[in-house]
């Protein structure tokens, strides 16, 4: 069984039968169809279903010669709201299967991020048609936590709000620097690090480190496309599983200067979160990439 499929809901999922019958569910009344042939001349096919607002499970496979359905893989999926960013994006596919990784730029974060892609099926409809090309697209990004916890905010003035902005867009601009070659940027970047580590080792000694560190955005464990985020909650919804009836929380966060929406199992989540407050969890990042016509 996928383990973030309790992240939408199906936490009563106790054998391969039950899984059986939410799968052979999706197959049958699936909301959204994409077939496409792939470079091996296989009928790649994509079928999701929604089971509440935003979440649900996509099936990928491909029809035999008797036009049945032959299931290859399955994952749970969260949809965002929004552009997350705007970059070129490197598409790369799994080993072993037909499904497909994401990887773009943020100056923002100062890391390469990795995204498990959603729409695989209009990703291989659009490169099909030869419209895929080293240019800027629109990408969605979303996560699924197993688990998450709700913190209280940190007190901040609005100037110091403003010199954070500004900071960070000075930041950003050195990294810029620094990847075309600027070897004063690399020493400022460096100096930088140098000084916040400096700093949090003489403030973490009288004060919580999470009064200290308001955001975060890290990579996690092995796992190319995990994430260990802190962010700050935006928004906030309480919805419904139409199929198990479970409680979900959509939450739009913002991390390093980042927005994207993160979802998770009432029952898996520690606190109440309430707009202003924190979240942090480690969440399977996905991504959604508008390729275009």
């Amino acid at each position: 069984m996928h383990s973030y499929l309790k992240s939408i809901g199906f936490s009563e999922i106790e054998d391969k039968k039950q899984l059986d019958a939410i799968l052979n569910d999706v197959i049958q009344t699936y909301d959204e169809k994409i077939v496409v042939e792939d470079r091996n001349g296989h009928l790649f096919t994509e079928l999701s279903k929604m089971y509440g607002c935003d979440f649900g499970i996509t099936v990928c496979g491909e029809y035999n010669e008797e036009n049945q359905f032959e299931m290859e893989y399955y994952f749970p999926y969260f949809r965002g709201t929004g552009i997350t960013m705007q970059e070129e994006v490197t598409i790369e596919k799994h080993t072993g299967k037909e499904s497909f990784a994401g990887a773009c730029d943020d100056l923002r974060i100062g890391v390469t991020v990795i995204f498990y892609l959603q729409n695989a099926g209009e990703y291989l409809t659009q490169r099909s048609r030869g419209h895929i090309s080293d240019s800027v697209y629109n990408i969605t990004l979303s996560g699924l936590a197993k688990k998450g916890t709700i913190l209280l905010p940190v007190m901040t003035l609005e100037e110091e709000e403003q010199q954070s902005k500004r900071d960070a867009a000075d930041r950003g601009r050195l990294i810029a620097a620094a990847k075309n070659g600027d070897e004063e940027a690399m020493e400022s970047l460096t100096i930088e690090d140098m000084d916040t580590y400096s700093m949090i080792s003489q403030r973490v000694q009288n004060e919580d480190i999470y009064s200290i560190v308001d955001t975060y955005f890290i990579p996690y464990g092995m796992e190319c496309d995990l994430y260990n985020v802190m962010g700050q909650i935006l928004e906030v919804t309480r919805v419904c599983n139409t199929d198990t009836g479970d409680r979900i929380y959509e939450m739009r966060i913002r991390c390093n200067g980042l927005e994207m929406d993160v979802c998770v199992n009432e029952d898996d989540l520690l606190g109440v979160p309430l707009v202003g407050r924190r979240f942090k969890g480690i969440v399977w990042l996905q991504g959604y990439v508008e390729f275009g016509y």
